[in-house]
């Protein structure tokens, strides 16, 4: 250990709290942060020898894979960095932590309970495994984020190896609760644990991610049981720190998930205890830097999530939301049984988004969950309209939202885009799609005219 600062990496494309926050606690236990990101990002091969830009002693890796189209790119920039530099969240156990079968996988060759589940790439052989998950069963994408491609089926209903364009799979529903379902998101660094929130599914829902509208309380009796689990799992899919998911059944706990890069502002909110530090002081301590425990231990109750100092100077700081949408805007929307290619109109007077029903049949949307009242001009109490889940790809972000079904065939957009997407963007009216596909065409029709 020396007493001189090391400098810490958080590498991290989007712009997250959980990123500002460990930024600030290198800082504040006397090292230096640097955020690499797109502006300031640069690896140089010359004369045989590869350099990094910026130059840091080690890497944090933070990179969101889960949520991109292309996460094999991502997989390949946080392996050239891992080649130069140590790095937390080796880009290999990554790779195994964000495939959930494949953590599943691992996670059962090492003896831990994790539901029965099946992978088969063929559709007849899948559904031929249905029967073995009793009445209802959990239907999901592989790779999915924030509760995203995840569906509770029925035992006729057919599925099919991929959703739009991630294979999926069929997995035990673990019974909890009727009347309230539950797990628990436990957050594990450096084999230990740091923090437990219990997460409560909203109303209508089975499913307990924050993200999708659930609740959630700080843990402070966490069984001896479930921490020996959730420490064992970090350490079998090879994580530095990680959110293990587990829930209690019948049959005992089962672990759900490992997840490389978990967020902890909800942690915070419902513990008052941030991963943040303990993240910095392991990086700190792999470059060699010494840190003060009791610094470390103050700093937990500290979610500092200013602009880091260690922010490129280039970088925009976006407020939240930042990206842009326009009032209509080229999305995928997926189903269980397929995905469509489409232009969707955004309304922000919209609190849910809307799907045809001609759309959803042809994607497989559903099975329906609940339904909803919408408001309309006419009708003061409003119509009810049933409730199905669907994936919204805008971008190269995908959400996971429960869109009510309405015939709209009289209308110009089979999707309606409401402010349960909306806000996590900036829409802009003056912008459409039409618009920008009929000058790509123009373009087009000049070139083939030169």
């Amino acid at each position: 250990m020396t007493d001189d600062p090391v400098t810490v990496g958080v590498l991290s494309l989007h712009t997250s709290k959980e990123t500002k926050a460990i930024l600030n606690a290198v800082e504040a236990l006397g090292h230096r942060g640097v955020w690499l990101r797109e502006e300031n990002l640069g690896v140089s091969i010359e004369d045989g020898t590869a350099t990094l830009e910026p130059d840091v002693d080690v890497v944090a890796n933070r990179l969101l894979l889960s949520n991109t189209e292309q996460p094999c790119e991502l997989l390949g920039i946080a392996s050239t960095l891992a080649r130069l530099r140590p790095t937390l969240n080796e880009p290999q156990h990554v790779l195994t932590a964000f495939h959930k079968f494949a953590t599943a996988a691992a996670l059962s060759n090492a003896g831990l309970p994790v539901p029965d589940a099946y992978l088969a790439l063929d559709a007849d052989r899948m559904n031929d495994a249905r029967g073995r998950f009793g009445d209802e069963a959990v239907y999901k994408t592989a790779i999915g984020t924030h509760g995203g491609g995840t569906w509770k089926i029925g035992r006729d209903e057919e599925v099919n190896p991929v959703v739009g364009e991630r294979y999926a799979f069929l997995q035990d529903l673990v019974e909890r609760d009727d009347d309230e379902h539950a797990d628990l998101r436990v957050y594990v660094v450096n084999g230990e644990v740091v923090a437990t929130m219990r997460r409560y599914a909203p109303e209508n829902d089975w499913r307990t991610n924050v993200a999708l509208g659930g609740s959630v309380e700080g843990v402070d009796d966490l069984p001896d049981e479930v921490r020996e689990i959730a420490a064992e799992c970090a350490e079998v899919v090879g994580l530095d720190y990680a959110g293990v998911d587990v829930v209690e059944g019948e049959d005992g706990w089962f672990v759900l998930e490992v997840n490389p890069t978990a967020g902890f502002k909800g942690l915070f909110e419902a513990t008052g205890i941030s991963p943040a530090p303990d993240i910095a002081r392991l990086a700190i301590e792999e470059a060699g830097g010494s840190v003060d425990d009791e610094a470390v231990a103050a700093l937990r109750s500290n979610f500092n999530t200013s602009t880091p100092s260690g922010m490129p100077r280039k970088a925009v700081e976006s407020t939240e939301p930042g990206r842009v949408v326009g009032y209509t805007e080229e999305v995928l929307v997926t189903g269980t049984s397929g995905t469509e290619r489409m232009v969707a109109k955004s309304d922000t007077g919209a609190s849910r988004t809307s799907i045809d029903t001609r759309l959803a049949a042809k994607i497989g949307a559903g099975p329906i969950k609940s339904m909803t009242k919408v408001k309309s001009g006419s009708v003061k109490s409003g119509k009810s309209r049933p409730v199905v889940d669907i994936v919204v790809g805008v971008g190269g972000d995908r959400h996971t939202v429960a869109a009510s079904l309405e015939d709209r065939s009289h209308m110009d957009y089979p999707l309606l885009l409401g402010r349960d997407i909306l806000k996590q963007y900036q829409v802009d009216v003056t912008r459409r799609f039409e618009d920008e596909a009929a000058v790509d065409q123009d373009e087009e029709e000049e070139e083939s005219l030169e």
